[in-house]
């Protein structure tokens, strides 16, 4: 039975599982196909980031255009461009043991392809969910439902595990962002120009 958190929570993800090597996080998402004449693309992204919040290297931004990172702790599993079916929308594998010791944090985003010229919204999208799953076991060990509190935001950061006196935790964030993709970008470090 997984864990369903609320926004703002933080849960022990190793500390009471220290065999949790391997996570799927699974991202998922429906959009109202009526709120807009243009399809909706979701794009799931991940930084890896060090203790100033900052990504260290252009490597530590895990997105559709690289899909994993130099050390292969983080691979996403590739974009999905309709978010059409139940499930995850889109998915990225992190083997815990493999993130390099300069990564203190590891945030997982996600943000509307071309939203201000498609004028969209995650007011217009519903059902937006991260979950992560032990991929030894196949079992779901945590679920964070965002909820729909957001209108005029095009990014979110959806929640982030990091790392806590040698182990590693969940925190379920849900901050939205204007400015799409380039101001997840800017707030982390990665340089778009």
């Amino acid at each position: 039975m997984p864990i369903n958190l609320a926004k703002g929570q933080k849960v022990d993800l190793t500390k009471g599982n220290p065999n949790l090597i391997k996570i799927l996080v699974g991202l998922g998402w429906d959009t109202n196909q009526f709120a807009s004449s243009h399809d909706f693309d979701l794009d799931a992204s991940v930084f890896m980031v060090g203790e100033n919040g900052k990504c260290i290297n252009d490597t530590d931004f895990i997105f559709y255009g690289n899909l994993s990172h130099p050390s292969n702790s983080v691979v996403h599993l590739g974009d999905n461009r309709t978010g059409e079916g139940d499930g995850d929308d889109e998915q990225v594998q992190i083997d815990l043991n493999q993130v390099p010791n300069n990564i203190s944090k590891i945030a997982f985003t996600v943000t509307i392809h071309e939203a201000v010229e498609r004028r969209q919204n995650f007011g217009q999208v519903t059902n937006s969910f991260i979950r992560i799953i032990d991929e030894v076991t196949n079992t779901e060990i945590i679920r964070y439902d965002l909820g729909e509190d957001f209108s005029v935001e095009t990014a979110l950061v959806v929640g982030e595990i990091y790392r806590h006196n040698g182990e590693w935790k969940f925190n379920a964030i849900g901050s939205g962002f204007q400015g799409g993709l380039a101001s997840l970008c800017h707030h982390f470090g990665i340089d778009t120009e």
